[in-house]
């Protein structure tokens, strides 16, 4: 049986449409113990009105209760007596707008909004925007030009009364939303559970490189998924996955913060989830974090905007410092001198109030230490860019140059590194980690812990080859069962 049901009042216009749903009336959803007893539904309100009290209202409302995922949501629909707002949730909402519409003619222009496609591909980037925003079913937008172009008025649309010419948009982009776009094309195996990748594909230093991406849908698919790739174009699909897997470069302020959050909230498992993300990539939380709980690390200072006179003591140069939310070496400098450090200060200081100071250990090379649900992945060495002291250099043009890395089997690595990584992991949680660890001699210390480590191809899997997907994978479908 699917778990996808389609609630709608004329189910005799959907029969047949698609073995992966069901579809239902509002009465049968309302009454029948099938729909009352299974949490996992993924439910796709069409009835004809979701005003207040109408059947569409109760069937988002019991879904909820149910906690089915559905669509459109209570708060969805309760955002619409609101329409203004609608420009203070869209990030670069205006620019967006009259960036497509700018050579339009006329001063009106009327959209609807099939599960975010338009029939007129010139305002597609507009369907998307408003579907992330508003995920409903099928919207109705007016556009409006006066001295700019401006939303007139949004609001759900009854798909009965869509005009013929854009039901098949509707069947064309419900299909696509059901079944997925690398899916509707091809006959392939369904499998019980939906697991989302969350990728960017123009970003130059992704944690995880094409052939590593391509081994995670392998082995997915081997463990039990149907595995789709997703951008942050398709926030509005998370409903339909019950597992989300972020491969793109996590930050607060940020859309992949956003995707972990909704996730959560909708009941996927997620990884990294929104406390890891908001936790790792703060250095200055966790440094904190680390010495409260004594474990060790290089010894640090954090520095206030408003004492910009104040030099850190008891630290010898060189120094690193350290913006609070800087990734893959970005936003890490080294100050060599008194004049050198307060350069690199003004500059930090214009984007954060704060900023680290941290001792500097010259090594060959960092350990990196992957974890996975408190237990060691895989181990690492990244050693240092060529003349440089960081292990990638941000400073050629071009393309970053890294250094060289190898991966050693986890039984071979010391125990008191494993031991480190697992009691700093602990404290952040259960998910999958990379910590970065410097060796002075015999003691360890952490450098930073990673919510969203890199997973490539030929290095971090170099020990535990395709087992390393698999091993992954396999731990987002222990969470589910």
């Amino acid at each position: 049986m699917s778990d996808i049901l389609l609630v709608t009042e004329k189910p005799e216009d959907w029969q047949g449409w698609s073995e992966r749903v069901q579809v239902v009336t509002p009465g049968a959803y309302f009454s029948s113990a099938d729909y009352t007893k299974y949490r996992k539904y993924k439910v796709i309100n069409l009835c004809k009105s979701y005003q207040y009290q109408s059947l569409g209202y109760y069937v988002s409302l019991l879904a909820e209760a149910r906690s089915h995922k559905v669509m459109p949501q209570i708060a969805t629909l309760q955002d619409f007596r609101f329409p203004t707002l609608v420009k203070e949730d869209a990030e670069d909402f205006d620019a967006i707008i009259q960036s497509v519409l700018k050579k339009t003619e006329g001063d009106k222009l009327e959209l609807f909004v099939c599960f975010g496609k338009v029939q007129d591909q010139a305002f597609a980037k507009i369907g998307t925007l408003l579907f992330n925003l508003f995920q409903v079913p099928v919207l109705k937008a007016q556009f409006v030009r006066k001295e700019k172009w401006m939303l007139g008025q949004l609001r759900p649309h009854n798909v009965g009364d869509l005009p013929e010419t854009e039901k098949e948009l509707l069947n064309k982009s419900l299909e696509e939303y059901v079944l997925g776009k690398n899916r509707s094309s091809k006959q392939f195996s369904r499998k019980k559970y939906d697991l989302a990748i969350l990728i960017n594909p123009e970003e130059q230093t992704p944690p995880s490189n094409k052939k590593a991406l391509a081994n995670f849908v392998k082995a997915g698919e081997k463990i039990g998924f149907n595995v789709d790739f997703i951008t942050k174009n398709d926030f509005a699909k998370l409903i339909q996955y019950d597992a989300l897997f972020i491969r793109e470069t996590t930050n607060v302020n940020h859309h992949t913060f956003k995707f972990a959050k909704k996730a959560a909230a909708e009941g996927l498992v997620v990884m990294d989830d929104p406390e890891s993300i908001l936790r790792c990539t703060n250095k200055v939380y966790l440094s904190e974090l680390l010495q409260a709980h004594k474990i060790p690390t290089p010894a640090f200072q954090i520095l206030r905007k408003d004492k910009t006179g104040m030099i850190p003591s008891g630290l010898e140069y060189p120094v690193i410092l350290k913006q609070p939310d800087g990734s893959f070496s970005k936003g890490v400098k080294k100050a060599r001198d008194e004049a050198e450090l307060k350069k690199v200060l003004a500059d930090f200081f214009q984007t954060s109030e704060l900023v680290i100071a941290q001792e500097f250990i010259p090594t060959d090379f960092d350990w990196r230490v992957g974890i996975l649900n408190k237990q060691p992945l895989y181990v690492c060495r990244y050693y240092m860019a060529a003349n440089h002291w960081q292990i990638v250099n941000w400073k050629n043009a071009g393309s970053p140059e890294e250094g060289d890395a190898d991966t050693i089997a986890v039984e071979d690595a010391p125990k008191a590194l494993l031991d480190l990584a697992v009691k700093a992991t602990a404290l952040i949680g259960d998910g999958l980690y990379g910590v970065d660890i410097k060796q002075r001699g015999k003691k360890f210390y952490i450098i930073e812990i990673n919510d969203n480590p890199n997973l490539d191809e030929g290095v971090e899997d170099q020990v535990l080859k395709q087992k390393l997907y698999q091993q992954i994978m396999q731990e987002f479908m222990n969470r589910l069962v």
